[in-house]
């Protein structure tokens, strides 16, 4: 009897995971819900696209600060167009604080765009992102506060550092600050939660945690007890494993002495303190309501150099605000070369829709606000490069982040008061700290070679 051959049954197909690219602008808080959106989505089963172009999910986290944020945004959705009508099954979604502000403008601008998520939504971008696969358009920007979900800690890109956010949105009501109403007001997460997402995080391998607020230092009023940044820090800090804790952004008012001696007191505390001043002149500040004076700055400059050693401040700058002479602008240059930062973030003044400044006339020729912008960069530049230079010879203990961004050839990294530091290594290194004996500078950086044997992650 011949034997009768039967043709093997067709295996069933897999379904092709679902493939996300997510950009990130603007401040360290979006570049963390960022993260955030995508360990969630790949809990749901997508998995991470490298490119933008090899992606089924476009994903813009968005910034509404400045002008300059949103420009790049409707750059790169204009850039979509072509691709959407070519595949109409990509999906597009532009989600946090330009989604909040603009909300159904950004459907009405940009039609191909999918999903509009706003800063209090980004949380259920799953379920949202599930209602466009039949064709629905959907807008997000409900004020209901929704609650992040459980933490992927397998999503962060560098598994030897972590940002964790404590707080969200701002009381002070700038008058040049879109923040307030795109962000809300203050929030603070609860101390255990943040302890025990730090201690997760440092189990995990962390051993550099920053701690994340738009107006950090304030954290804690709105909780029972109100405990205080410093308290926080101090038991953050004692998580094992951990070897550095930052935080960031501080407001000049809102700074205490508790805070300082708190991180004058333990190493593990990075001595380096982000205060935007904003400005040097007093009209200046007050039109700005930033509730302190330059004096009072300086003060503050003093307590902190006084209590935390070693510490290094850096501030971010507006130039060009409403009103602004040139003697006012003469009082930031002063004070900037007065407290020699170690860093300055310069920006030109834009009027922000639905901020108190756009009631005022925004007076400042464009080419004044360029010229400033120049002056206070090369101010900031010269002091920058004088004091790195002073540095040759010593030893910088860095975290070793990765190759550098301008010579991958050599290995970048951070020391403790946040100075840059490029040298030779292997990319091993990649997440250990490093003994490097500085050799030259630039205004930018501090470069060197590696000392001997270093020290493990522990």
């Amino acid at each position: 009897m011949n034997a009768t051959a039967t043709a093997p049954a067709p295996a069933a197909s897999v379904p092709r995971r679902p493939r996300v690219h997510m950009a990130a602008f603007g401040c360290q808080m979006n570049v963390l819900d960022a993260e955030v959106v995508v360990g969630e989505l790949l809990r749901r089963g997508y998995e991470r696209a490298a490119t933008e172009d090899a992606a089924d999910v476009v994903l813009f986290h968005t910034c509404s600060v400045r002008q300059h944020a949103e420009d790049r945004v409707w750059s790169r959705l204009g850039a979509l167009r072509r691709r959407k009508k070519l595949d109409p099954s990509l999906r597009i979604g532009v989600l946090g604080c330009m989604a909040q502000r603009d909300g159904r403008s950004i459907l009405v601008r940009a039609p191909h765009v999918d999903v509009v998520c706003g800063t209090r939504m980004f949380p259920r971008i799953g379920e949202l992102l599930d209602r466009t696969r039949e064709g629905e358009r959907v807008l997000a920007v409900d004020e209901v506060e929704c609650l992040p979900p459980p933490r992927n800690l397998s999503a962060r890109p560098d598994r030897h550092k972590a940002f964790v956010t404590v707080m969200r949105g701002c009381d002070h009501r700038c008058t040049f600050c879109i923040v307030p109403t795109v962000r809300g007001p203050e929030v603070s997460v609860p101390e255990d939660d943040v302890v025990a997402e730090v201690e997760a995080l440092a189990g995990d391998g962390a051993v550099e945690v920053t701690l994340l607020g738009q107006n950090i230092d304030s954290y804690g009023r709105d909780l029972p007890g109100q405990p205080t940044l410093a308290r926080l820090l101090r038991r953050c800090a004692a998580a094992p494993g951990l070897r550095r804790l930052r935080f960031i952004t501080s407001h000049p008012g809102d700074v205490t002495e508790e805070l300082l001696d708190t991180m004058g007191a333990d190493p593990r505390l990075c001595p380096y303190l982000h205060m935007p001043a904003q400005s040097g002149s007093d009209p200046v500040l007050k039109r700005m309501a930033r509730k302190y004076t330059a004096a009072r700055y300086r003060e503050i400059v003093a307590e902190a150099r006084r209590r935390v050693p070693g510490i290094e401040l850096a501030s971010d700058w507006i130039v060009g605000f409403p009103g602004e002479t040139e003697a006012d602008f003469e009082a930031s240059l002063g004070l900037l070369r007065e407290v020699e930062f170690q860093t300055s973030y310069v920006f030109q003044y834009s009027t922000r829709p639905g901020t108190p400044a756009t009631r005022l006339a925004d007076d400042v020729p464009g080419e004044v606000k360029r010229d400033r912008n120049h002056r206070l960069l090369a101010a900031q530049t010269e002091i920058s490069e004088r004091r790195n230079r002073a540095r040759a010879g010593e030893i910088a203990e860095v975290l070793v982040d990765g190759p550098s961004e301008r010579d991958s050839s050599r290995l970048s990294g951070r020391t403790r008061e946040n100075q840059v530091v490029v040298f030779p290594g292997p990319a091993a290194w990649r997440g250990t700290f490093r003994r490097v004996r500085v050799t030259g500078a630039t205004a930018a950086a501090l470069y060197g070679e590696a000392e001997g044997l270093a020290a493990g992650r522990g």
